[in-house]
């Protein structure tokens, strides 16, 4: 039997566009033999699937798994909105967010984890036969602490767990209180409608931060003052990029006045615990995804309608 090798599985994906687990066992039925294996994944409708890949699919669902100290947030990807309303699709992404709480790594080893009779993958290559749209598993993203909880909330909701912006906070207290519970949601629903980019200014990137600053810099000199002066403005302004990109800097949306980091303060008091908000994730559907856009008027004048 021929050796299944990872350039025979890459040769095999590059012309039919299957996924790799697809590839690797169709060159394993077929001895390695390329064109049996292509003939193979169109018996077995993944070919089907595969013509599809090349759609651009920016619609689909965000969907969050939470479980006391831990939870996990995923996006999968559709061609059309109406994919996002399909109850079969719904109940693929609620399943796969409950099989990323369960495992750890990026998205192509949640592609390869169990679910049901076969893989995420598998599932979904037969969800695109089905449904007869492009999908695909874009990103996932998870969160734990050691003592604490998970806070979670999805924005623009189309059934539980399940929307079109996914949000993960996590808490460490030793607290366990519904108070910490309460706060955390509330957090969570605050990155939703804030999108911090950042958690704590010592976590900015060093290099985004280098770069926010020189631009500052050339627009404060641009004004002619003196450098001592320039260096304030700078300061200032950096003050402001801070409150607007920093998640503990940001002005709480539940009360319109409290600065993040004062708000957690309070909540320590009020349970006699120490609180920290140890990270956030923010997953908006279709986020940095070109979109094709469909110019009507200017087709019609082409073709001279």
């Amino acid at each position: 039997m021929a050796q299944i090798t990872a350039a025979l599985v890459k040769t095999l994906r590059d012309k039919t566009g299957a996924g790799m687990m697809d590839c690797k066992k169709a060159l394993t039925e077929s001895a390695g033999d390329i064109d049996d294996a292509v003939d193979w994944l169109r018996k077995n409708g993944l070919a089907a699937a595969a013509k599809k890949a090349g759609r651009v699919a920016a619609e689909g669902l965000v969907a969050v798994a939470t479980d006391g100290n831990r939870g996990a947030v995923v996006e999968i990807n559709a061609e059309t909105d109406f994919v996002g309303r399909n109850d079969e699709f719904q109940n693929f992404v609620r399943e796969v967010a409950s099989v990323a709480l369960e495992t750890d790594g990026p998205i192509e080893a949640l592609g390869e984890a169990r679910m049901g009779e076969g893989t995420v993958a598998s599932r979904l290559t037969d969800l695109i036969a089905r449904i007869g749209e492009n999908m695909s598993l874009r990103r996932v993203d998870r969160i734990s602490v050691e003592s604490g909880t998970v806070g979670s909330y999805i924005h623009n909701s189309v059934a539980p767990g399940l929307g079109r912006i996914g949000v993960l906070v996590g808490l460490e207290s030793s607290d366990g209180s519904e108070r910490l519970g309460t706060f955390a949601r509330q957090l969570a629903m605050h990155v939703a409608a804030a999108s911090p980019q950042w958690t704590a200014i010592e976590g900015i990137d060093a290099a985004a931060l280098e770069r926010e600053r020189a631009v500052l810099t050339e627009q404060a000199r641009a004004s002619g003052r003196p450098d001592h002066i320039v260096e304030k403005m700078v300061e200032g302004r950096l003050k402001k990029f801070y409150e607007e990109s920093v998640l503990l800097e940001q002005t709480f949306v539940i009360d319109g006045e409290s600065k993040i980091s004062r708000a957690v303060e309070a909540l320590a008091g009020e349970i006699g615990e120490p609180v920290s908000v140890t990270g956030f994730h923010r997953f908006m559907l279709g986020e940095g995804i070109e979109k094709a856009e469909d110019d009507f008027a200017a087709e019609v004048g082409r073709l001279g309608g």
